[in-house]
């Protein structure tokens, strides 16, 4: 259970895959708010041998190298086509990011608000968490075609990890802010710093 400070607000940052969430994270450090990125922690996990040890009821050997290392991308093959073993592995990794956002939080106390960008917010319901929720969105055709860039993979791969998130129109429809990610940098950053004003105006009240 996360021990939030009364004067510091929580927002959750969310969005598809491919929606630039980061790229919408970094601008809100930019103005000074510190961001945790849940996805980027939970990758650091897999150099953690403990952690690595409760991979292997779950996917076998087969996905670590010699040095009992994870393949993250096979890892991440067989959670998107498997809903069951994607919930097994969720259900490890979860606590851990929570446990390490409240110490986080702890750390940060003094800021009027603090964001934490995660892909899985709704799907999870961190929501309940967050004081205020943010969506980053852009059209899923924009958004396959940057991941197929970003990570140089198929386009049915792409649909694959998509299918596995909540879709857009629900995001939208749960979120106090939506910020359009495809109009161009000007577009975006001017509705970033109309939310930041704003959070900042209900976390002063």
């Amino acid at each position: 259970m996360l021990s939030s400070n009364k004067k510091t607000l929580l927002v959750g940052l969310t969005g598809g895959i491919g929606s630039g969430k980061t790229i919408v994270s970094h601008q809100f450090e930019q103005m000074g708010v510190p961001c945790f990125f849940a996805d980027k922690v939970a990758g650091m996990y897999y150099n953690d041998k403990e952690f690595c040890k409760q991979l292997i009821p779950i996917f076998g050997d087969e996905v670590f190298d010699t040095e009992c290392n994870p393949n993250k991308r096979k890892i991440a093959e067989i959670v998107f086509a498997d809903a069951e073993k994607l919930s097994q592995l969720n259900s490890i990794i979860h606590p851990r990011v929570m446990a390490d956002f409240d110490i986080w939080v702890s750390q940060h106390s003094n800021y009027p608000y603090l964001i934490q960008e995660n892909a899985i917010l709704f799907e999870h319901g961190f929501e309940k968490i967050f004081d205020k929720t943010i969506m980053v969105y852009a059209p899923q055709e924009v958004r396959i075609r940057r991941v197929m860039k970003r990570d140089n993979t198929t386009y049915q791969e792409v649909k694959a990890r998509m299918d596995n998130q909540m879709n857009d129109e629900e995001k939208r429809n749960l979120s106090d802010y939506v910020i359009v990610n495809y109009k161009g940098e000007k577009y975006r950053n001017e509705r970033i710093k109309i939310i930041h004003e704003k959070i900042m105006k209900f976390a002063m009240k």
